[in-house]
Order: C-alpha cells, then structure tokens, then sequence
C-alpha cells in the first residue's frame, strides 16, 4: 500500500501581514518625530560648537597679527594671508576651508561688532534673522 504524503503549506495570512504591518506603521509614528526631533537638536549643538571653535581661531589671529580681521576680509582671513597681514602665521584652519553651518549656509561675521570686537554667528536652519528651536540665532556673544 503507498502512503499519501500529506501537503501542508506553512505562512502567513493576509490578515497576520496587515497586522503586523499596522504595529510597525504605529511605532514609525511615534518612535519617527522624537528621531527628528533629536536630529535638529543636534544640528544646533553642532553649529554653537562651530561658532565657539571659529572664535577660538579668531583670536588666535589676534594673537599673531595685533587686530582681528576685518569684515571685508572676513572669515577667509583665517585660510589666506590678507594683503596687509604682516605676521600671519596661517592658515589657522586645518583643512583650509571656511566651514559652513550645519545647514550648508555661510557664518556671518562682523568686525568691529556690535557686541564686542567681532559678531559672528548663524541664523539657523530657517536663514532669518530671529525664531526659536531649530530656527533660532547661534551667536558668538552669548
């Protein structure tokens, strides 16, 4: 006599599929603001790290040169000798570029400054003046 093998399919069902699909739908939802959240915190750590770590080389400039540079000379004083520097000692950055902010924008610097001998700073995410969370000013003088 020759048995009958008996043929059972193994998986999942359609029902199973969506369910397990609705679970992970529900943690993106909420596990996928708080990540973004974090993301932009740490993009305004960074660029407050950035201005710090600018005005630290500034005043090395100072150091070397008497005056910190002017606001036509800018930041790129920092990679270039300006014409009139006679005692640059530069380049003051190690890869000799001009970082941007986190946000791929210009810092701004200003020389004198209205708040001490230089202003520098980024205006955030949004590139305007003013706002508060990820959109707010990250300032040298403060």
């Amino acid at each position: 006599m020759k048995q009958m093998k008996k043929h059972v399919e193994s998986g999942f069902t359609l029902l199973e599929l969506l369910v397990v699909l609705g679970i992970i739908a529900m943690l993106a939802g909420i596990v996928g603001p708080q990540v973004m959240k974090h993301m932009g915190e740490s993009k305004t750590k960074a660029a407050k790290v950035q201005v710090e770590d600018l005005a630290a080389t500034l005043d090395m400039y100072k150091l070397d040169l008497g005056h910190y540079p002017s606001s036509e000379e800018g930041l790129n004083a920092l990679i270039e000798s300006p014409d009139s520097a006679k005692r640059w000692n530069g380049p003051y950055l190690q890869k000799n570029k001009i970082p941007l902010d986190p946000w791929q924008n210009e810092y701004h610097y200003v020389s004198p400054g209205e708040h001490g001998k230089f202003d520098l700073f980024s205006y955030g995410a949004d590139g305007k003046e003013g706002g508060e969370g990820e959109d707010q000013d990250l300032v040298s003088w403060q």
